[in-house]
């Protein structure tokens, strides 16, 4: 069995142990989303509530934008794993590569529609790790130092991606470049610029905005911004 066969074999063990926790997540299932415009393909409003949409790409940061060449670049995945690995570029874009267009919701309000994207997929990363059956949550971290969270019924879902390419450009530094991860389903905040670690775990933890308020869930159609909320 070759290499991208063991991750498709992983990967469909992977989706169907996920799969009913996916459907059930307030992003696919909510029956009353808040929002406007017509529906996005998961069946939500496509223009989440408080949210406005703009053509350019705001950049937000910690006040660190780390100059990461492709040829220093590691992605190290570990934790609550069978196989963890260290991944260098070659090896990263040898991976299957997804092609995508998905929307990106800020939390500062702004929404940029219909982004095209190319990367690989977390559900792949993972079938190449193979995560323990104790994995429950991962933390995401960057090389600026930033960490977040996500559950795995988030972190596996198809569109959510480690990506290199955006709007048929290689991934501009001021957004996360050489790779950052996407998460369209959720507030763009839970996607690490600049990703460094992809680190498998036991149970949740809080991770950089998480811990200073910002909602641990992140749900768009909920206006799910602040703990208090």
């Amino acid at each position: 069995m070759t290499k991208q066969e063991k991750i498709i074999a992983a990967r469909m063990k992977l989706r169907a142990r996920f799969e009913e926790k996916m459907r059930n997540t307030p992003s696919v299932a909510d029956d009353q989303p808040q929002g406007s415009g017509p529906t996005n393909r998961h069946g939500m409003p496509k223009l989440p509530v408080g949210q406005f949409e703009t053509e350019k790409w705001p950049v937000l940061d910690l006040g660190y934008k780390p100059d990461i060449s492709p040829e220093r670049w590691r992605l190290y995945i570990d934790g609550e794993v069978e196989n963890p690995v260290t991944l260098k570029w070659g090896e990263f874009m040898e991976l299957p590569q997804t092609e995508d267009v998905s929307d990106f919701h800020c939390v500062t309000t702004w929404s940029r529609m219909d982004v095209p994207w190319v990367g690989v997929r977390m559900l792949d990363l993972a079938s190449l790790v193979q995560p323990k059956e104790t994995a429950t949550h991962v933390m995401f971290y960057g090389y600026d130092t930033y960490a977040t969270n996500l559950s795995l019924e988030e972190a596996l879902k198809p569109d959510v991606l480690v990506v290199h390419t955006a709007d048929g450009e290689p991934l501009a530094r001021d957004h996360g470049g050489p790779a950052r991860v996407i998460t369209p389903q959720l507030y763009a905040w839970k996607g690490a610029k600049w990703i460094k670690r992809i680190h498998f775990m036991a149970q949740d933890k809080l991770g950089f905005w998480e811990g200073r308020g910002y909602s641990n869930t992140a749900y768009p159609w909920r206006n799910d911004r602040y703990e208090d909320e």
